[in-house]
């Protein structure tokens, strides 16, 4: 899925562009305290005593769970990037396959997978290489079709498959050729910049005698010499606007990735460390107990919203105090495979997992009927799954954004929650500008702006997505189900979804990058209108279940 970070890189690359300015997120700081308390845990809070919209999980241990015993544990599969289990705040709160020796080379539990003591790494093999990068799915399929169609001008002739594929290929390539443009492109006008960096830098060290410097130093210099004292000017103008190198470096880099991978249809990372066939559901002997992997950026603070350790007093506070994260690594940088996507709710359902969080998303399924077994798989056995809306400000309605709770028979799964995002802003910023919506496909929205959540080796960083969103319902499904475990996962999502938090009369901006063009009724944006409340989730709980105990 296309984050918040890729939002965040569009914005800085459209200032850039216009005004020669770069501003970046920090990497992850050591510490909350480093980071703006205002957004510090504001997800737990309530909008009535606290003044902020949040989902009320502080107030519903306050006041409903102080006397209260959780009745089971609660195993909350991450299908995702890779999850630092190691991280202090994680500590206690990983799933441990019992049945698994670890690391003695044996599938002890005869499941399939060899030393899965954590879940499994589905980007990986077993002599430890992983998988990092990736193309997005619509390059592999334009790599597919490519040498059948590209010399083929018009549809006349082709049988009804064929045309098919061909409109498929137009398709792909028309998206291929735009994204590719628009990235080399910014590629260029970054090289532009590093050339004249390079050459003021150059200027400043020569003068200052060194290799490096401080801004202070920067401003301190004094000098008769007309090309100084342009490079002077224009460095300090670009730390002023929040530049560094090191920022721009990491945008650099970013930009060579797309290029490089992403949109690269000779990488194919996939055929070297796996060599598995992608389209044969059967050929699973690929993967590796490393759940961390290369990238664990991204499911870290997933996990840590659903169960981070609360009131250790050393960072965040999760939500489900009874829950424990199973850590599927099938996310790359890139697009996801529908495979490695179907066997990870496989393993989750056959391992126990109780929910099935994830965060990923893109515009193309070409082996959507793998996703869409393992989805009525999971149904069945009475999983709920939780599945993030999506980063691309649009009414996915009308937008592909798989995977999807719509199946190809035709008919929808009945335990599948599609979450948006909302910020603590309760005005017509109050959804997230990024934040896909719809009326029919959206079921509700939670917190998902400005979150200070966990970063790998133990830090911490402010985010934003739908990805973060989706864990918020994750941990309160697992909160209310912990105490309330006889209700099933339809009972459960329906729960979720009438106790949410309405707001009738709140009109927001549709999520845009282009704040302040249109506004609409929050309750339009999704099929609840609502936003998650651990809270009246457990108070409906209860009633429920006195009722289904009658």
């Amino acid at each position: 899925m296309r984050t918040n970070l890729i939002r965040h890189i569009r914005a800085t690359a459209a200032l850039f562009l216009l005004s020669g300015s770069l501003a970046f997120a920090q990497d992850g700081v050591s510490s909350v305290s480093e980071i703006d308390k205002a957004y510090h845990n504001w997800y737990n809070l309530d909008a009535m005593l606290d003044k902020v919209p949040g989902v009320s999980v502080n107030r519903a241990y306050n006041e409903l769970l102080a006397s209260k015993q959780p009745k089971k544990k609660v195993v909350v599969a991450v299908i995702d990037s890779g999850t630092d289990i190691n991280h202090e705040e994680l500590q206690g709160r990983i799933w441990v396959n019992k049945n698994e020796i670890a690391g003695n080379g044996i599938d002890d539990d005869n499941n399939g997978y060899v030393d899965d003591v954590h879940g499994w790494g589905f980007l990986g093999n077993a002599a430890g290489e992983n998988i990092e990068f990736e193309t997005y799915e619509y390059v592999r399929m334009l790599r597919k079709l490519a040498p059948k169609y590209n010399t083929v001008t018009s549809a006349q002739g082709l049988s009804e498959a064929e045309q098919k594929e061909y409109n498929t290929y137009l398709t792909t390539r028309k998206n291929y050729e735009k994204e590719l443009t628009e990235r080399l492109k910014t590629k260029e006008n970054l090289d532009a910049f590093a050339e004249v960096l390079e050459h003021c830098e150059n200027l400043v060290t020569k003068h200052l005698g060194k290799d490096t410097y401080t801004v202070q130093e920067l401003k301190a210099i004094s000098t008769q010499n007309q090309d100084l004292a342009r490079a002077k000017g224009w460095l300090v103008q670009k730390y002023n606007q929040g530049f560094t190198p090191e920022s721009f470096k990491a945008y650099k880099d970013h930009i060579d990735k797309y290029v490089n991978y992403h949109l690269n249809p000779e990488f194919d990372p996939r055929s070297e460390i796996l060599a598995d066939n992608p389209e044969d559901i059967n050929d699973t002997m690929y993967g590796n107990s490393d759940v961390i992997g290369p990238r664990a950026d991204h499911g870290t603070p997933v996990s840590g919203i659903i169960a981070g350790i609360r009131g250790n007093g050393i960072g965040i506070d999760g939500i489900a105090e009874h829950a424990e994260i199973m850590a599927l690594r099938a996310v790359p940088s890139g697009d996801e495979r529908d495979k490695d996507i179907a066997l990870a709710i496989r393993y989750a359902v056959d391992n126990g997992a109780h929910i099935i969080n994830m965060s990923f998303g893109k515009d193309f399924s070409p082996q959507k009927h793998f996703v869409d077994e393992a989805v009525k798989y999971a149904e069945s056995k009475n999983v709920l799954l939780v599945h993030a809306a999506g980063n691309d400000a649009k009414n996915i309605d009308n937008t592909d954004n798989f995977p999807t709770k719509q199946l190809q028979d035709g008919t929808r799964a009945s335990t599948w929650l599609e979450v948006g995002a909302t910020s603590k802003n309760l005005d017509k910023t109050f959804v997230g500008d990024f934040s896909n919506y719809g009326k029919d496909n959206v079921d509700i929205f939670a917190p998902g702006v400005d979150l200070v959540l966990l970063a790998p080796g133990n830090k911490y960083d402010k985010m934003d997505g739908t990805s973060f969103a989706s864990p918020v319902v994750s941990g309160v499904a697992a909160l209310v189900w912990s105490y309330y475990p006889e209700l099933t996962a339809a009972e459960l999502k329906d729960v979720l979804l009438q106790s949410s938090t309405k707001y009738p009369k709140l009109k927001v901006y549709y999520p845009t990058e282009e704040k302040g063009k249109k506004t609409t009724k929050f309750s339009t944006l999704s099929a609840t209108g609502g936003v998650v409340n651990a809270y009246d989730a457990l108070k409906l709980a209860e009633k429920v279940v006195k009722e289904k105990s009658l």
